[in-house]
């Protein structure tokens, strides 16, 4: 864990979705960076699909605590609020926003150490992880279901063989500290352990100035990490992952007023507390493959809810009350001026999940000298289970009794991929994969469904090697999502399930080194045709008050599509300089889709999909010890959502760090949003303002504004 001395190494090994880093040797021997979520380990350089690797150095540069810091710098991939940290990600402009009362099934899946997380993303903490693998686009074959639209693939770092260690501390604005611990080394001849532990705490930007606190939306997140590699025998290594992570945070993120300052008088919560493990047994002690077993299982506990009504209470807003400094508005926004008294409603929703999911995959991976086909096809092929439980409890202060629920669902599927040689240059790859999916659902409102889906998925890529340092593909995919039930007894019967989603993805990419590996480019263009389309949706129910009540649920548009371009790069123009990019377009629509209330949406932009996003960076090395970096992020407006026509800001957003390094040690300084750009990261459209009589509005949920700090690395 000591730093790399080279300007030029460093250049490399933090360069932005880097291809490579160079380890310090006589000889400054390269070393590729493989992709780890295949079935086999590949160069990323050499992947034909559009993949970006985020390494453990470019985590750093952002000072990234989450995964929601760090996808901004990842072109056609978005991230929604509504929640203290981003449970649900966007790939190509596809994927959920929130989940309320459904039980839904991600788009974008999401695993950490071969344990499915999809939906419950809270917890990705980016401390001790090795890399971040983005994959875009179906990956029908890999991942089935988890993946309609890509998959986040998070891999913490392997136990090492020699002993080190390691200390991290940081404090930044909003009272953010953090501290962080990593032990790794051999136990015996044939087991190595990693272990690795981080508390970190920020009161956040919110302010409540009805109960007169800044911490009503913050967080206290506690990330354990055990790791061990054996070595069972000469045919046998065993890698096991034990993992705990105890997110407690606070939300209290939407204001009447659209700003960072709240008059909730029961702040909401967003808790996640989670117990994991999985266990990969490779076995190679067999004539022609080798066996690859993976298992998995995951309890989460969480608890999310927040103040409906956004003030305090059965509440009246006198005049006087703002005079005094309770509440000052500017200028008054009623019809008629300044209500001597305005009465509203109180409400809380809490909604209390207990998730369980485990998962089984073996599969037979041939050797290199046991091509089948004259020796020029490697073959995978296997079988995956996985068994989801969770249980729901909503207290809601509008409903008669708590509302219960109980999801169940298993998932068995096959799937093989050949990859055949056809010449020196040319690859044809092609997959299968058969999934079936049984799911059933009950709830106190005497609703019962039993859904069964059987869904296909493959891909078919032909890759041609132009020479040692570039490639192009062409490749169609077929990507599926499964089919789920709406929960609210009120929705006509055709709308209590909705079918699954199914996709093609048509791409053509281009992949080239330059300069002897002093730069690269990685291009692709894409096309996807989209079938079903799995939307959220909803209707509004006025209550008696005047104010409304969301009934959501999900149902099937006719038909939409999603095309773009995707483009990464970077350079290093000389040994104290590196500059570094990615840009993504992207345009979409969907068509034909009549909800609940008989509208008809007219074809548009589908949600949480910009138009364009982009990164630019630099990195610039004083000496061997001191390194600046400094990077801007953008995207365009966007929809917050597919039932309303409310978007986003357009957002530029400037990063930067400075940081000095010596044998043992790291100081780094840091900042996000330096430029304190105000932007939106959820928006709903609704009344839920009595001064105005509930009048219909937008409201936001507000990304982070400039935050800065300091960070400390001390090896030991």
């Amino acid at each position: 864990m000591n730093f790399i001395k080279s300007p030029l190494a460093i250049a490399l090994a933090l360069s932005l979705n880097s291809t490579v880093v160079f380890a310090i040797s006589d000889n400054e021997v390269l070393e590729t960076i493989t992709v780890q979520g295949d079935y086999r380990e590949v160069n990323v350089q050499n992947t034909p699909s559009s993949l970006t690797v985020l390494t453990q150095a470019d985590i750093a540069l952002r000072n990234a605590q989450n995964l929601e810091e760090i996808v901004g710098a990842v072109a056609n991939v978005n991230f929604s609020g509504g929640s203290q940290r981003a449970r649900y990600y966007q790939i190509r402009g596809i994927g959920e926003r929130s989940q309320f009362q459904e039980p839904i099934n991600a788009s974008v899946g999401l695993v950490v150490d071969d344990i499915d997380f999809s939906g419950i993303g809270s917890i990705a903490s980016t401390f001790d992880i090795a890399q971040i693998e983005l994959f875009r686009g179906p990956q029908g074959t890999r991942f089935g279901a988890t993946a309609l639209a890509g998959l986040i693939y998070m891999t913490s770092n392997a136990p090492s063989d020699e002993f080190e260690s390691s200390v991290r501390f940081s404090a930044g604005n909003y009272n953010s500290v953090g501290a962080g611990l990593v032990i790794s080394g051999p136990a015996s001849e044939k087991v190595n352990y990693r272990f690795s532990a981080e508390q970190y705490k920020s009161d956040g930007f919110i302010e409540n100035t009805y109960l007169g606190k800044d911490d009503t939306n913050n967080r206290d997140e506690t990330s354990l990490r055990g790791k061990l590699a054996i070595e069972a025998s000469d045919n046998l290594t065993i890698d096991v992952a034990l993992l705990y992570f105890d997110f407690d945070n606070g939300y209290d993120a939407f204001s009447l007023d659209n700003n960072s300052k709240t008059f909730s008088d029961q702040p909401g919560f967003d808790q996640q507390e989670t117990t994991a493990m999985s266990a990969k047994f490779t076995y190679s002690g067999l004539n022609g493959f080798d066996v690859v077993s993976t298992f998995s299982h995951a309890n989460s506990d969480l608890a999310y809810g927040y103040d409906e009504d956004w003030a305090y209470g059965e509440y009246e807003w006198r005049a006087d009350d703002w005079d005094n400094g309770v509440y000052n508005p500017d200028p008054c926004i009623t019809p008629t001026g300044c209500l001597a008294d305005v009465d509203g409603y109180s409400s809380t929703d809490h909604y209390l999940r207990d998730k369980q999911n485990s998962t089984a995959e073996i599969r037979f991976v041939s050797q290199l000298d046991a091509n089948i086909f004259a020796g020029t096809t490697s073959w995978v092929a296997g079988i995956y289970v996985k068994q989801e439980d969770e249980d729901l409890q909503r207290q809601y202060t509008y409903l008669a009794s708590d509302f219960t629920s109980n999801y169940e669902a298993d998932t068995v599927a096959v799937f093989a991929q050949f990859d055949t040689k056809i010449n020196e240059k040319l690859m044809l790859t092609t997959g299968l994969r058969f999934e079936r999916r049984s799911s059933g659902y009950k709830n106190s409102d005497a609703v019962v469904n039993l859904v069964d889906d059987n869904m296909v998925g493959g891909k078919a890529v032909l890759s041609y090697q132009i020479d040692e340092n570039a490639m192009v593909y062409a490749s169609v995919n077929r990507g599926y999502k499964a089919g789920s039930v709406n929960s609210s007894g009120t929705l006509s019967e055709e709308l209590r399930s909705f079918a699954p989603e199914y996709l093609w993805n048509y791409e053509l990419g281009y992949k080239v080194s330059l300069f002897d590996d002093r730069a690269y480019v990685r291009a692709a263009v894409f096309y996807m045709d989209r079938d079903d389309i799995q939307i959220s949706s909803y209707h509004l129910e006025e209550r008696q008050d005047g104010s409304s009540a969301f009934i959501s649920y999900w149902d099937n548009a006719a038909q939409g599509y999603n095309q773009g371009i995707e483009l990464e790069a970077a350079w290093s123009l000389s040994d104290d300089l590196e500059i570094y990019g990615s840009l993504g377009f992207l345009d979409t629509e969907f068509s034909g889709y009549l909800d609940e209330d008989g509208n008809v949406e007219p074809d548009r932009d589908q949600a949480h999909a910009p138009n364009y996003q982009f990164n630019f960076g630099l990195n610039y090395f004083i000496s061997e010890q001191w390194q600046v970096n400094l990077a801007v992020d953008g995207k365009d407006a966007f929809y917050f959502s597919d039932s309303h026509d409310e978007k986003s800001d357009s957002l530029a957003l400037l990063h930067g760090s400075i940081s000095y390094s010596a044998q043992d040690w790291q100081v780094k300084l840091w900042a996000r949003n330096i430029l304190d750009e105000e932007y939106q990261i959820r928006g709903f459209y609704f009344g839920n303002d009595p001064r105005d009589g509930y009048t219909d509005k937008p409201y936001y949920h507000h990304g982070e504004p400039a935050v800065f700090g300091v960070t400390v690395d001390y090896n030991f």
